[in-house]
């Protein structure tokens, strides 16, 4: 019987894969920033791709999902995808709707058309046919099977909301959201509203908040290193990026934080503490992000933003705090971020990713798995990182290409058309 299921199930598999269809070159999952930055790079090299994405649009994050105040948190120079500068009449930091505007031009200028409405059920390399099986459904409700020589994976660190459970949300009176449903504060001005998490998200909501009219309130369970965005008319960034190259990491950081001082003043009787080790090599050890202060920090110095503790759980009106204290709010805004949503549907990225979708190995080294596997957008260094593992994912891939292509005889359609019956 066993025998008998077995022979069924590769009987099935050859059928499957007979009907599959080959896409030339590689497979990209994400049509974000990552996913944009990987196709134009091996379109420059010649070499094919096809782009998937699940939305309707390209960055569908950036468009979709994100409060109207965003800019880029770093200078644009630090934030231009391989091969198409930010167009010269660009602001510093530019909006997210002059990024989304970017990524538009980027993606023509480099001739990159995304299949939008495909959602990768699965991905599993299928050893017969020497390659990646993608298993695709689309926007109407049918499927498709794609095989590829190589995949690449782009959906990034930030695939979808991190909603963590709030004991007694749902008998909240009032309205609870993340803020990837949140756009603008003056939906809430004169109520008072919980912000839960003090990230650069948390940060920013609490300041769109405070100057819509709204009462904000921050809560604070961790330490925080909070930089000025700029020292000196400087970007704090730009500024860590050039000592980095002339001295170690340790003391960049007491650099930063000895100036951070002197320009924010002690955090730590805001109710922001600093955690003993430094905001680099944090950031390198950890991944977590610095908040660059945009003016919050002000508005917490004059009282307008509170910042409060643990939250314990939540009453119908407001919420029990972890000291004791009760409090009333009209809105519960949950800044607590995003994660990846690999392994929901990478089915052999073991040796590249954790169980929770993150690298295995951190940057600048976590860009290739085995198999045709590559990643990107999962370095933890912003768009910079991302620009890097496109550049090495492309560079890496054509080199294969050449070599199947200077092959005699050899046509890469035709192969995989043999392979695949």
């Amino acid at each position: 019987m066993d025998m008998d299921e077995d022979m069924a199930r590769l009987q099935e598999e050859q059928q499957s894969r007979a009907r599959a269809a080959w896409v030339p070159g590689a497979v990209i999952v994400g049509a974000g920033p990552s996913g944009l930055a990987a196709a134009a790079c091996l379109a420059a090299r010649g070499v094919p791709a096809t782009v998937l994405e699940m939305s309707d649009s390209l960055a569908s994050t950036w468009r979709h999902r994100t409060y109207d105040r965003l800019t880029l948190h770093l200078p644009k120079r630090f934030c231009e995808l391989p091969l198409l500068p930010f167009p010269r009449g660009y602001p510093a930091y530019p909006s997210k709707d002059q990024f989304v505007s970017y990524l538009e031009s980027y993606a023509a200028a480099a001739g990159v058309a995304p299949r939008f409405g495909c959602r990768v059920e699965e991905a599993a390399f299928d050893a017969g046919a020497g390659a990646w099986a993608v298993r695709v459904r689309l926007a109407g409700g049918s499927g498709e099977l794609l095989l590829a020589r190589w995949l690449v994976v782009a959906t990034g660190e930030n695939a979808v909301p991190r909603v963590p459970d709030l004991p007694g949300a749902p008998r909240f009176a009032g309205r609870v959201l993340h803020t990837c449903d949140y756009k603008s504060g003056e939906e809430f001005a004169g109520k008072k509203v919980l912000v839960v998490g003090c990230g650069n998200s948390g940060m920013e909501v609490s300041l769109d908040l405070c100057l819509h009219g709204a009462t904000p309130s921050l809560v604070v369970r961790n330490t925080v290193h909070v930089l000025p965005r700029e020292m000196l008319g400087l970007s704090t960034f730009g500024i860590a990026m050039a000592l980095l190259k002339l001295l170690p990491v340790q003391v960049v950081d007491r650099i930063l934080l000895a100036a951070a001082r002197l320009t924010l003043g002690d955090t730590g009787k805001l109710g922001l503490r600093r955690p003993k080790t430094g905001p680099i090599e944090l950031k390198n050890l950890t991944g977590r992000t610095p908040v660059l202060d945009v003016g919050t920090l002000g508005h917490i110095k004059t009282g307008k933003i509170k910042v409060v503790g643990a939250v314990k759980e939540v009453t119908q009106r407001g919420v029990r705090f972890a000291d004791g204290k009760e409090e009333q709010f009209d809105a519960i805004i949950q800044a607590t971020g995003y994660r990846s949503n690999v392994p929901s549907w990478l089915k052999d990225g073991g040796d590249v990713f954790t169980r929770e979708g993150m690298p295995k190995i951190p940057f600048p080294d976590g860009w290739k798995g085995k198999n045709g596997l590559y990643t990107v957008g999962f370095s933890q260094r912003g768009l910079l990182g991302a620009s890097a593992d496109a550049l090495n994912i492309a560079r890496d891939i054509h080199s294969q290409w050449k070599d199947m292509m200077s092959r005699p005889g050899n046509n890469i359609g035709l192969q995989c058309n043999n392979n695949a019956v």
